[in-house]
């Protein structure tokens, strides 16, 4: 823990050195550089020692993200500013080995002095993730989109061409932190309309008692025609803290399945149901969680037994890591698979149905949006709520309203 420590202390020392470098070239006042100097300094000190009063038999508290959010604030402009600077370092070195060889009588100063307008540069960049982080907090975190996606089949039974979804995931309730916003949300859950209501997981981050302030809210989510299903995220198992004993984490894994009917879904614990309307059917299925790196509790073949290739299933599976590895390939052909886990990182740009970028797609195939792969199909919700990072930066919270279309897909 201690080597830990330090040496991310000393990589945001680093970071300050530069950052400093660019501050200094352009203030010249010695009582601004000095309280530079000291902000900067209590604003490290303190993050360091957020840090070392993580509690693991408490696991994320308002004060670990409010500490995660202030060291993104703080540290992301540096870093960029600090990425202009190093640039302007290989070229300043450069610089300094051309004139060494060349001029044999000025051998004194070896490296160009920084130029001020390369730190203007560097600056003016770092500006736009810190004014994008504290919108992001402040404002995005609870900027709920309705995404709208239509889907095609040729094996979708006549019944239900026109049939509609509404998925949510990853709602993170022991972030929440502003009720009207979430209230809203609802309504907006509500005003979809949707024939069926699907949950993908994560109905808390830890404990089950953080959604407890909130299953009023929840229940007014409304019935659906043809009902509200869910399955189970990571973060329901209590995998990321220190428990006093086993018993203690059973208990709160019951409490936390429980939760899910307390809100009026139908929880799937690796198994199968079938939605009927006139007269025909589709398979819904429900894994718990498989995820690569994470909890792999998910059977696959324990839920769709006694299904067969030629059923139209449509599968919940929280990590879309489970449909990249194993869904994809299955023989019984899973035609569409929900997911969320990502979070779409909450950090991003995305121009609907023009550029999509995140950190997320560095770890994960599929991260946000719509794939296919031969007629199969995952979409991963990019999450209702939020989780360590207190904010969303163009990657918004999202409620998925999935549209079952009979026939191909048109060119």
């Amino acid at each position: 823990m201690i080597l830990r420590l330090f040496f991310f202390g000393a990589v945001l020392f680093i970071i300050e050195l530069y950052a400093f470098q660019a501050v200094k070239t352009l203030i010249k006042m010695r009582w601004m550089l000095i309280s530079y100097q000291v902000i900067s300094f209590l604003l490290f000190a303190f993050i360091l020692y957020s840090f070392t009063q993580f509690d693991r038999s408490v696991g994320q508290t308002k004060q670990t993200m409010f500490t995660m959010g202030l060291l993104l604030l703080v540290y992301v402009p540096k870093i960029v500013t600090m990425i202009i600077l190093l640039g302007e370092d290989v070229f300043r070195i450069a610089a300094g080995a051309v004139n060494y060889f060349i001029d044999n009588n000025n051998k004194a100063d070896f490296l160009p002095s920084r130029r001020k307008f390369v730190s203007q540069i560097g600056l003016g960049l770092a500006a736009i993730p810190f004014l994008s982080l504290i919108y992001g907090i402040f404002e995005g975190k609870y900027n709920f989109k309705v995404i709208k996606q239509a889907v095609h089949f040729p094996d979708l039974p006549d019944a239900f061409d026109g049939f509609t979804i509404t998925q949510i995931s990853d709602v993170h309730s022991g972030s929440f932190d502003n009720p009207e916003k979430i209230s809203y949300a609802i309504d907006l859950v509500n005003e979809q309309n949707s024939d069926l209501i699907l949950f993908t997981g994560d109905i808390v981050n830890t404990h089950a008692k953080e959604m407890h302030p909130w299953i009023e809210t929840f229940n007014r989510i409304k019935e659906h025609k043809y009902g509200k299903f869910s399955v189970l995220g990571n973060h329901d198992y209590g995998e990321y803290v220190t428990w006093p004993s086993q018993k203690a984490k059973d208990e709160n894994f019951e409490g936390i399945k429980k939760l899910y009917g307390d809100i009026g879904f139908q929880l799937l614990l690796n198994e199968h149901t079938f939605i009927e309307k006139d007269g025909e059917k589709i398979a819904l299925v429900g894994v718990e969680n498989w995820g690569r790196n994470f909890k792999q509790a998910g059977d696959l073949k324990k839920a769709s037994q006694h299904l067969t290739k030629e059923d139209f299933k449509i599968l919940m599976s929280h990590d879309p890591s489970h449909w990249n590895e194993v869904v994809q390939h299955d023989d019984k052909h899973f035609q569409l698979t929900l997911s969320g886990h990502t979070h779409g990182m909450q950090f991003g740009i995305e121009i609907p149905g023009v550029f999509k970028w995140s950190l997320a797609q560095y770890v994960y195939k599929q991260w946000a949006g719509l794939y296919e792969n031969l007629g199969r199909y995952v979409y991963v919700n990019r999450g209702f709520g939020f989780h360590a990072y207190p904010g969303r930066v163009g990657i918004m919270p999202e409620i998925t309203v999935i549209q079952l279309i009979k026939g191909e897909k048109l060119a």
